[in-house]
């Protein structure tokens, strides 16, 4: 089995302006940062930078230059971020990387951008009882398949091919009920069965799928009501076509995607952020039955510290697709859990683990990066089973 590999996560005003950051990273002991070409709106903080200690990206931003030529005839168009003062941030933070020798992980986010999202809000994902959800861009749309090709394309374009060793997709794929940010204050409020009715998209795309699938668009959003009231799961060959639609639009997406990578960077490895449920939405969307195939390496969410998450490392495996760990050092995980979670994932199957984050980290915690590395390469691999 190869070395399995670590990076960190990293945004492009963590690099820029912190000449201490190379040798923070060397400390790690990672092989890869994994820096953000695109990204959704955040509020970072950024504790360890000599010059500031917050950034506020106010809208979701390509951090490469906006080419005009490549966006023409476009519906949708992302923006640069003004809250940067060079004009190609990504384009710079790689090259500072680079020249430390420092091997980048391209991660490109797609379908989430919330000002995209309330300026066209016929492509966002809307709810059973007619709610947009802003933050989401439904793939059922070619607009978004559109967009989300020509942003993998366009945050590619130009970098240095020897600087990028693996191309990471957020959110390539269907968004849901919940968002995660903007002050959420929904946690808690539904439980798993509605916030799976909640997070079916009735926009129109979607419900002309449903259409071809047999399903009466009235009946269905009613079915979709009561279970998000409690009234029970979903009739099975309801849900079975549901998901069909929703995965049909998923893999539309992320062919396109896919492509574009390729295309731009000939040989990447490209890593796909995927649950092995199937109905799970997010910035991990659910496994369709090809999606495995299209990619080298499955990114799993393991956020949390308990056995919930070694399960799903087990279950993305199983696909024969190699697996990558995503582990957040940052509050609230426990720093003493820290260790034996990244423990059970190694032994429940991952090759690879994905630490979150270099630049977010207060100084306190830096030291939990490079324990965590070391505690994942001396764990034993899982033995292989048959090549699929």
């Amino acid at each position: 089995m190869n070395h399995p590999t670590v990076s960190v996560h990293a945004y492009p005003w963590d690099v820029l302006g912190d000449p201490g950051l190379a040798d923070r990273f060397r400390a790690t002991g990672a092989d890869a940062v994994t820096l953000a070409l695109s990204y959704h709106s955040t509020r970072a903080a950024t504790p360890l930078h000599p010059e500031r200690s917050f950034v506020d990206a106010r809208y979701a931003a390509l951090y490469r230059p906006l080419r005009p030529g490549a966006w023409a005839g476009h519906r949708l168009t992302p923006l640069t971020a003004d809250w940067m003062a060079q004009p190609d941030p990504a384009g710079a933070a790689v090259e500072v990387l680079a020249a430390e020798g420092i091997p980048v992980n391209a991660w490109i986010v797609l379908a989430h951008n919330s000002r995209l999202g309330y300026l066209n809000p016929a492509v966002s994902v809307v709810n059973c009882h007619g709610e947009r959800y802003p933050y989401a861009l439904c793939p059922s749309h070619e607009p978004v398949r559109q967009y989300c090709a020509t942003l993998a394309a366009e945050a590619l374009h130009g970098l240095p091919g020897e600087a990028v060793r693996t191309v990471s997709l957020e959110s390539a794929g269907q968004l849901g009920a919940v968002h995660l940010g903007c002050h959420e204050k929904s946690d808690g409020a539904y439980p798993p069965e509605a916030l799976r009715a909640l997070s079916v998209c009735c926009c129109g795309a979607c419900r002309y799928g449903w259409r071809r699938h047999g399903l009466d668009e009235e009946k269905t959003v009613e079915l979709l009501r009561r279970s998000a009231r409690g009234g029970g799961p979903l009739p099975e060959e309801t849900a079975a076509a549901l998901l069909a639609v929703r995965q049909a639009a998923t893999d539309g997406l992320l062919g396109r995607v896919t492509a574009a990578v390729r295309a731009a960077v000939p040989g990447a490895s490209i890593t796909l952020h995927a649950h092995p449920d199937p109905w799970a939405t997010g910035p991990s969307p659910g496994l369709t039955a090809s999606a495995a195939g299209q990619v080298d390496t499955l990114l799993v969410p393991c956020w949390p510290t308990g056995e919930a998450s070694a399960e799903l490392v087990r279950a993305a495996a199983a696909t024969g697709t190699a697996v990558d760990a995503y582990v957040t050092a940052l509050p609230p995980a426990d720093p003493d859990a820290l260790a034996g979670h990244v423990r059970r994932l190694r032994e429940a199957g991952a090759t690879r683990l994905s630490l979150y984050h270099l630049g977010l980290l207060p100084g306190h915690r830096q030291h939990l990066l490079a324990a965590l590395a070391q505690e994942f390469r001396s764990t034993p691999a899982r033995p292989e089973g048959p090549p699929r």
